[in-house]
């Protein structure tokens, strides 16, 4: 295919590049890359891919935009709070690169749809901010044969690295998925807002390097940035034999079964809504009502009625909880809540419920003088 008029002057200074060229640039034009996530990584990963000239991008993200999100995910602005993150992420393309299709799906990537996502999909770039969606994104990657280019931060670090299907892969870095509550997520620990674009800018050049074929990309090691310390430093990973795709050097594609890389998979998880949880409390049902945030938050707003355990210390607080009582978990959002009801699964616990849209939602829905932050 020619590139027109208009595109070799938009890409005037790849053309220049040794490397790239209109070869290269006609390869991004005809490339399809699969971004996990449209938040704080896939801002910049969003934004650098469809100004490279990528023809096509499939962005999957379910949540939708939080004045919160603003300090660090640059793709989406004030007048898009409220909004599918994959809606307000369609316009910044458009209104950056015409040129590139912007494919967004309001879904979560799990073990359940990996597989459809992947096909003919030439690079995966994996913005997600959890450990499931990473396993599953690692786990689909290999299966596929497909590249995953990975990040991560928290709160002054953050890691890249690629994948390659013949190389190691997550699990070969992470063998054993953290025990939920022990990791802080950024809403609980913070993160430096610069960081996720110092990241995100990283996974997209390993992108970009890998559809036009040129330099030395990130296979088998991972960088590590700490921007408090001004440092960065490389790690060589290698193949853990323990690996159930790379054990003794042989990828096994032909598992037929995704591997677990989160517990209950196959039980969903019961939500209800601010306003049910209201009727609950007028009603005076017996149930327990766990805030899994941090004590600061509280400050700023909360439900009387709410026992506070903030996730990061749920693990050391089991005994405080009946495992045979209905047990419901609120947060800010709902995110934090549903990471404390799986955790609570995995020790035992059955009768568990999640508040839908945190404390936010309850402000929205039943309390309008509960500050919402």
């Amino acid at each position: 295919m020619i590139l027109g008029t208009e595109e070799r002057e938009r890409f005037d200074r790849h053309f220049k590049l040794p490397g790239v060229g209109e070869a290269g640039q006609k390869r991004l034009r005809e490339s399809r890359i699969l971004v996990i996530g449209a938040g704080g990584l896939g801002s910049p990963v969003i934004l650098y891919l469809a100004a490279a000239g990528v023809g096509e991008l499939v962005v999957l993200d379910d949540d939708v935009v939080s004045l919160g999100n603003l300090q660090r995910q640059v793709l989406h602005a004030t007048p898009d709070l409220g909004r599918p993150k994959v809606d307000s992420a369609a316009d910044r393309v458009r209104a950056l690169h015409p040129g590139t299709r912007f494919e967004g799906h309001r879904v979560r990537f799990g073990p359940d749809n990996a597989a459809r996502w992947l096909v003919g999909v030439d690079v995966v770039v994996n913005c997600a901010d959890n450990f499931s969606t990473r396993y599953a994104a690692g786990d689909a990657a290999v299966r596929a044969g497909v590249p995953m280019i990975h990040g991560a931060v928290h709160r002054f670090q953050g890691e890249v690295a690629v994948f390659a299907p013949e190389g190691p892969c997550y699990r070969c870095l992470h063998p054993v998925p953290p025990e939920q509550g022990t990791i802080a997520s950024c809403d609980e620990a913070g993160v430096l807002g610069v960081l996720p674009g110092v990241i995100g800018c990283l996974q997209a050049a390993e992108a970009v390097k890998s559809v036009v074929g040129i330099g030395v990309r990130l296979d088998g090691r991972v960088v590590h940035v700490d921007l408090l310390a001004g440092r960065t430093r490389e790690m060589r990973l290698g193949i853990d034999p323990r690996c159930p795709f790379h054990g003794h050097g042989r990828i096994a594609i032909e598992a037929e079964r995704p591997v677990s890389c989160a517990p209950n998979e196959g039980n969903p998880m019961i939500e209800l809504t601010p306003v049910e949880l209201k009727a609950k409390l007028d009603r005076g049902d017996a149930f327990t009502l766990v805030d899994v945030r941090e004590p600061y938050e509280l400050e700023i707003a909360r439900i009387p009625a709410a026992v506070n355990i903030p996730l990061g210390t749920l693990p050391q607080a089991l005994g405080q909880l009946d495992p045979d009582a209905e047990i419901v978990l609120l947060c800010r959002s709902g995110k934090r809540s549903a990471d404390a009801l799986e955790f609570l699964k995995m020790k035992g616990f059955e009768n568990l419920v999640n508040v839908k849209g945190g404390i936010l939602a309850w402000s929205d829905t039943v309390d309008p003088s509960v500050t919402k932050y």
